[in-house]
């Protein structure tokens, strides 16, 4: 499992958002996508919402991937 940290400053970030930074997807379209098509997931159920906000203790999954979100300590 692959983790990626929110800095400290931050509640969340979009999963489209975090596609792209995780390397998951090569550009915004990409993630767009890839959500659309149903093949990422946010805590175990399939999510359609690139829009949706995942905070510390979420975790997305896609093609295999699993990245758990955590809160960076400041």
């Amino acid at each position: 499992m692959e983790i990626f940290r929110l800095r400290p400053d931050d509640e969340f970030i979009k999963l489209g958002q975090l596609l792209k930074a995780a390397g998951a997807a090569e550009s915004g379209v990409d993630a767009k996508e890839m959500i659309q098509d149903g093949i990422v997931s946010v805590n175990g159920e399939t999510e359609t919402r690139r829009g949706r906000k995942l905070y510390a203790g979420d975790v997305a999954s896609c093609d295999g991937r699993e990245i758990k979100i955590e809160k960076e300590q400041e």
